[in-house]
């Protein structure tokens, strides 16, 4: 069930070698992905935001650096094919080296103010939290309810809703309106109470392999569980084999999804997220 990443990262520059990146470079507007470790050698082949995208590079400030890309100042910002770059690029970095996400990205007015103005003042809080994520990654669990099933236990479990479903069955709308209203309570109160019961199962179920799990809103009205995890590579093969057990526990009522490794957004504080 464990999804592939392509690789964009790797390390292998030691952070004693590592210096700032910032003596040669232009005073153009840099657009700033992330927080990662100095030692690292990126795929100069990957682009970023922007129209043209820009091309991708580190800025590094002692034993961190910042994952940047130049923008150029024509070009709007803000498109959904930004939103997908910006979200590819540090997935594909997470997937090899600690990473830190700026949820929406910054933009600093050059190389050397990303060096001075972020990765300086912060240099403790981000090492520390870089320390944190070692050895990490996010995966998101997804679980919908398969389609009619969960009708049909509402109906089974409620038996004012299967006496209400029969009265309007055939009549008007206009006629049946209370009825249909009430329906829909019931019904909703239902599915609501059902969705914080299976995640709540499911979190606590996968918890024991994780470093930490979140139980996200869900996106959609027969999602039954929606999770955010933190798995350390070395227990990975037992989050898998927990999922599997819950698939097959519920089989033909919910079907799972594994997505990930993803970048931590869930797992790194709003500070750290944001410079």
């Amino acid at each position: 069930m464990a999804p592939s990443t392509p690789k964009a990262a790797s390390r292998g520059r030691s952070a004693s070698a590592a210096r700032p990146d910032t003596e040669a470079a232009p005073a153009t507007p840099s657009y700033v992905y992330g927080i990662l470790p100095a030692d690292v050698d990126f795929d100069p082949e990957e682009r970023g935001v922007g129209d043209p995208p820009g091309k991708i590079g580190l800025v590094r400030h002692e034993d961190i650096a910042a994952l940047v890309s130049d923008l150029h100042p024509a070009g709007p910002l803000g498109r959904p094919a930004d939103l997908m770059a910006h979200q590819r690029l540090l997935d594909d970095v997470a997937a090899e080296v600690p990473v830190l996400p700026l949820r929406f990205g910054a933009v600093m007015e050059s190389r050397d103010a990303v060096a001075r103005e972020l990765l300086a003042p912060h240099l403790d809080e981000f090492r520390a939290a870089l320390r944190r994520l070692e050895g990490h990654a996010q995966y998101v669990v997804k679980a919908r309810y398969e389609e009619g099933a969960l009708l049909r236990e509402v109906l089974q479990e409620q038996p004012e809703a299967a006496r209400l479903r029969e009265e309007i069955r055939g009549l008007p709308e206009d006629a049946t309106w209370d009825a249909r209203i009430r329906l829909g309570e019931i019904i909703n109160g239902a599915v609501e109470a059902k969705r914080e019961a299976d995640s709540r199962a499911l979190a606590e179920g996968l918890a024991p392999h994780c470093a930490a799990v979140v139980i996200r809103e869900p996106t959609h009205e027969e999602d039954a569980a929606h999770l955010a995890c933190l798995v350390d590579a070395d227990r990975q093969e037992g989050f898998e084999d927990a999922l599997e057990d819950f698939a097959a526990r519920w089989e033909g009522r919910i079907t799972l999804r594994l997505l990930g490794p993803q970048a931590p957004y869930d797992f790194v504080s709003a500070k750290e997220g944001d410079g």
